[in-house]
Parts: structure tokens; C-alpha cells; sequence
């Protein structure tokens, strides 16, 4: 019986201590393949001050990591857009804030364009992008009724083409074809034209000079 208590008092202990080893594991694996994609799993492990044997213990293997990183830049990127006030914003500069955050986002971690991510089911790939897609259809919802945005295509149309502009200006980048700030203001100005907005609407600076606090 009391080797029965001391088990069940030191579970939490131990979730505790493994949350504590995973925590860890993902925010050293965002900072070394942000900086490294190709880093290995034992630079990772290095850089989280644990063994490799740990590292596999919680992530079986590096498409597991690197899920689990995605997932975690996912959700910070969710928390800073929610954070922001696009639904008080007029929907151009909404859009603006949104692309600037995004862009920062996608600068600061690699790892999103890792190629795991073309092996993901469908399924996945929909509820990963599923929040920052609404946040898309809000703002063009917004902008249409205002009279911002003026172009009539289909909403779903334009909220599948702003994401995946977005995807192709990052790919551009890290394939050395368009620097950051060449790639931040052709996204913007594209996904306006697209939009309908007027090319005289006023602008601020580019996205890439732009600072945001992303902890």
C-alpha cells in the first residue's frame, strides 16, 4: 500500500520533470534548425543540455521533433496575431500587421519550410492552418463589407491564395532567388492588388523593417 502512495505522490513529479525535458528539447531544436535546418539530433540534444538517448525517449524520431517545433512556432504565432487587435484595425492596416507578424514569423524559423511538412496528411496540414486562416477570412470579410477591399472573388479563393503567397515569398528566401525585404514588400503588394486596394492607399514601412517582440 505505501509503495502504492509514493508511486502515485511521485507522478506528478515525474510529468513534471518530463514537460521540463520536452520543453527544453523543442525550444533548443527552434533555435538550432532556425538557424541550422539540417542540424542534427544530436546538436540538438546538445543545445538542450540533455543526452541523445533522452531526445529519442520523447521524440522517436527527427520528423517527430520537428512536428513538435511546428506546432509550437504555430502556437506562439497564433498567441502574438491574437495579441495584436486586427479585429480593431481598419482591414488594410489589419492585413498589413498580419503579414508583418507572419512574415517575422516565418524569418525566425526555418524549420517551417522543413520538407516534412509535404509529408503531412491533408487532414493535419487543415488544422494546423486552420486559426490562421480564419484570422485571414476575417479581415477580408472586413474589407470587403468596407469597401476596402473591392476585388469579388470567392473569400475562401482569396484566404488559399494569401497563405500560399506567403508560403512562396519564404521559399523564394531560402532559395536565395529574393532577399527579405525584396520578398516582404512583393507579398504585400501582391496580396493587395489581389485584394482590389487602391495602389494611392497609404503605406507604412516594409515589412522586414518592422520590429515585433516574439519571445
Amino acid at each position: 500500500m505505501s509503495a502504492t502512495l509514493d508511486s502515485d505522490l511521485c507522478a506528478p513529479r515525474r510529468r513534471a520533470d518530463a514537460q521540463r525535458s520536452i520543453d527544453a528539447i523543442v525550444g533548443a531544436a527552434r533555435e538550432v534548425l532556425g538557424e541550422r535546418p539540417a542540424a542534427s539530433m544530436e546538436e540538438i540534444a546538445a543545445a538542450a543540455g540533455v543526452t541523445r538517448q533522452t531526445v529519442y525517449a520523447h521524440f522517436p524520431s527527427r520528423d517527430a521533433l520537428i512536428l513538435a517545433v511546428i506546432h509550437s512556432v504555430r502556437n506562439q504565432g497564433l498567441a502574438t496575431l491574437e495579441a495584436a487587435g486586427l479585429d480593431e484595425m481598419p482591414p488594410v492596416e489589419a492585413m498589413r500587421e498580419f503579414l508583418r507578424i507572419s512574415w517575422q514569423l516565418v524569418e525566425r524559423c526555418a524549420v517551417l519550410l522543413e520538407p516534412i511538412l509535404d509529408r503531412i496528411s491533408e487532414s493535419k496540414r487543415e488544422e494546423a492552418h486552420r486559426g490562421v486562416e480564419a484570422m485571414i477570412e476575417r479581415i477580408v470579410r472586413r474589407g470587403r463589407e468596407s469597401g476596402d477591399f473591392t476585388c469579388d472573388l470567392p473569400i475562401d479563393w482569396l484566404v488559399t491564395a494569401t497563405h500560399s503567397m506567403g508560403h512562396l515569398a519564404a521559399v523564394q528566401v531560402v532559395s536565395g532567388k529574393l532577399t527579405n525585404a525584396k520578398a516582404a514588400a512583393l507579398l504585400e503588394a501582391s496580396i493587395f492588388q489581389l485584394y482590389g486596394v487602391e495602389p494611392n492607399t497609404p503605406s507604412v514601412r516594409p515589412l522586414s523593417e518592422r520590429p515585433i517582440d516574439v519571445p
